[in-house]
């Protein structure tokens, strides 16, 4: 009576069994086709390196050991508030107050006007050759390098301030959050004092409106030409500057020689100044268009402050 429901009990117990021995060794046969697959890959990845036809052998140096390296700003970690406020396109709270900030990038763009000697690049600039004797008066010096010839025009004026203050900007981009936003206020006073000279030379509004719109333009399609050339050879600054600045009409190599090794002078002067004195008086000296040694690096001198930490 109880023979055959114990019979089938038996058989499905016996069943189940088989089956647990089956998906066992299935899943250990996949196993090992993975682990030889793995070892498959990592043995095909080593020959492929260590490939002397296909790959050139590395050299390890210590010379690069003792360069100096401009600090990395770390990215400030913000808290859900700063987050939220900065998505809606305001400005979360800053490391310095704000108004200190927005007066120190109107000193900044301030220093690209007023500190720079535009003469120089309107002008015929002289540059005093090494095999002079002493004797000799000032008026025999020869010109070596010719003038930038560029005509004195209000545009003529924006390529050369849009090129300092690009310098100013690449400067403050390393200043994490508060640089940027100075970067902001710089743009800012350089847009306001191109419309005030404009309508100080007496140019008509609507001509005034199609010419800022095309300096608009021009600002920012410098800043990647720019950016592109700080970043490579001196032949892609070159290219830049032939392009911005001469306006693609520059027949002597000699001009855009001087203006490459102008760029790249002041940004080492301005790389070795200090973020928080520029954040907080945005206080910059420019170094000359001719310099008698131009690899030179100068101390720059520490800022000033007034009783109210500006």
């Amino acid at each position: 009576m109880y023979r055959r429901p114990l019979q089938s009990a038996v058989k499905q117990l016996l069943n189940a069994s088989a089956s647990r021995a089956i998906l066992g060794k299935a899943i250990e046969h996949d196993v090992c086709q993975s682990r030889a697959l793995v070892s498959c890959r990592a043995a095909a990845r080593e020959t492929a390196i260590f490939s002397p036809s296909q790959y050139r052998a590395l050299h390890s140096t210590g010379e690069l050991f003792n360069v100096k390296e401009t600090p990395q700003t770390t990215d400030e970690e913000l808290g859900a508030f700063t987050k939220l406020i900065e998505a809606m396109g305001f400005t979360g709270p800053l490391k310095y107050n704000k108004w200190k900030i927005k007066i120190a990038a109107l000193r900044m763009y301030t220093c690209c006007v007023e500190r720079v000697n535009y003469d120089e690049f309107f002008e015929r600039s002289r540059a005093f050759p090494n095999s002079l004797d002493d004797d000799d008066d000032d008026d025999d010096v020869l010109n070596f390098l010719p003038e930038c010839s560029l005509p004195d025009t209000l545009n003529s004026w924006f390529l050369v301030a849009q090129l300092h203050v690009w310098m100013c900007l690449v400067r403050m981009r390393q200043e994490g959050r508060e640089g940027k936003y100075m970067c902001r206020y710089i743009v800012h006073s350089m847009w306001e004092d191109v419309e005030q000279r404009s309508k100080i030379m007496g140019i008509d509004p609507i001509q005034r409106k199609q010419s800022m719109k095309v300096m608009t333009e021009i600002f920012y399609a410098a800043l990647f030409g720019y950016d592109e050339g700080i970043l490579s050879d001196d032949c892609v600054l070159a290219a830049a500057i032939w392009r911005n600045i001469f306006s693609r009409q520059c027949e002597d190599p000699r001009q855009l020689e001087m203006m490459v090794e102008y760029v790249r002078k002041q940004m080492q002067f301005i790389d070795s100044l200090v973020g928080e004195d520029l954040l907080l008086t945005g206080d910059v000296k420019w170094r000359p268009l001719l310099e008698e040694n131009a690899q030179s690096i100068l101390k720059p001198s520490n800022p000033t402050y007034n009783d109210a930490g500006l």
